[in-house]
């Protein structure tokens, strides 16, 4: 068990991955600081504060949940809690591993993390970078620490985090544009809105569900759909040409990466 976090912001993501620690048992005490009209939950586990300078306490991890917008007006209050046995986790998009130490002290532990929407419901996926000088304890609570939402993965070079932007944290966003799509697809082919909206939804509901417990490679389950000279045939014909769906994928995340290196610059 952690015995003390300092949670930055308690938004959807904030309060994600407080409840998930919560909800393990994870964490001895763990102390909020979140000035707006976020809920903070009751618990005794729990102290809830309005700013840092109200927070009295010695934490092993400070976990940086406030959105990048508001990083520069917040990041230096929380430089008093640097210690060699404190590790900062920022899951900031666009926040680089050197602005963080820039303000919190060069010789600041820190691991900076990419997580998703799915979080919310414990489904997301996390990418995590760590700075050169933290302890391999501090990483492996890091990990833990955002595991009680979903998957983690580790990457050495930081620039990868731009591209990890780019396809898992707006992934989910492209998924949904997915389910617009089809269900626009089939009312213009004919069918009511509401059923072809509830066809797609649950079509990548359950194809997801089907992806999660397989152990097929996603071709394959692509191919197992797939009746030579059938109808799911005739439409991939079309979604896998040159101009298919392959290039515009491709064009979305090259921007997606480029913006999110103009934003970590």
């Amino acid at each position: 068990m952690i015995e003390r976090v300092l949670l930055v912001g308690c938004g959807k993501m904030g309060r994600a991955l407080l409840d998930g620690w919560l909800g393990a048992d994870m964490v001895a005490h763990v102390d909020v600081v979140e000035p707006g009209t976020a809920p903070v939950p009751d618990d005794p586990r729990v102290r809830h504060y309005r700013s840092a300078e109200e927070a009295d306490t010695k934490p092993d991890v400070v976990v940086l949940a406030v959105k990048p917008q508001a990083m520069d007006a917040v990041i230096d209050q929380y430089r008093h809690f640097a210690r060699p046995d404190c590790v900062f986790l920022s899951i900031a998009a666009g926040k680089t591993l050197s602005y963080l130490q820039r303000h919190l002290g060069e010789h600041t532990h820190i691991v900076r993390a990419m997580p998703n929407t799915p979080a919310a419901v414990g489904k997301g996926i996390s990418v995590l970078v760590a700075d050169a000088d933290a302890a391999a304890e501090q990483k492996e609570t890091c990990r833990h620490l955002l595991e009680v939402v979903g998957l983690t993965e580790w990457v050495e070079d930081e620039g990868l985090i731009d591209i990890v932007t780019a396809l898992s944290g707006g992934g989910p966003a492209y998924v949904f544009l997915l389910i617009e799509a089809l269900a626009d697809a089939g009312t213009k082919a004919g069918l009511p809105a509401d059923l072809a909206m509830h066809l797609a939804r649950q079509t990548v509901i359950g194809s997801g569900a089907l992806a999660e417990l397989s152990d097929e490679p996603a071709a394959q389950l692509r191919r197992n759909v797939t009746s030579p000279q059938g109808t799911t045939e005739a439409a991939l014909k079309v979604l896998m040409a040159e101009t298919g769906i392959q290039p515009i994928f491709d064009r979305a995340i090259e921007a997606a990466t480029a913006r999110s290196r103009e934003l970590d610059s």
